[in-house]
C-alpha cells in the first residue's frame, strides 16, 4: 500500500478495519473526548477508510476480471 497507512494497516484485513473504524466512528459520536483525542480518532478512521477502499477496490477488480474472462468464454463458445 502506498499512502500515509502505517506498516500495520497493511495486514489489516477488511473486516478488521471495518470494525475498528466502526468503534472509532461510535467513540467519536459518543463525544467526551478531548481535542488532541479526537483529532488521533478522526486520523485513524481516515487511515483505516482508506484500508476499507483498498479492500473493496481490490475485489471489484477480481469481480471484474472474472466476469470479463467469463464474458470471453461465451463468446469463443458460441
Amino acid at each position: 500500500m502506498t499512502s500515509n497507512t502505517s506498516p500495520a494497516d497493511e495486514t489489516l484485513g477488511y473486516e478488521q478495519a471495518r470494525d475498528e473504524l466502526i468503534e472509532v466512528v461510535r467513540r467519536l459520536e459518543a463525544g467526551g473526548t478531548s481535542l488532541e483525542e479526537s483529532l488521533a480518532l478522526w486520523e485513524r478512521g481516515e487511515e483505516l477508510a482508506k484500508v476499507c477502499r483498498r479492500w473493496l477496490e481490490g475485489a471489484r477488480a477480481r469481480l471484474d476480471a472474472a466476469l470479463a474472462e467469463e464474458a470471453a468464454e461465451d463468446e469463443g463458445g458460441e
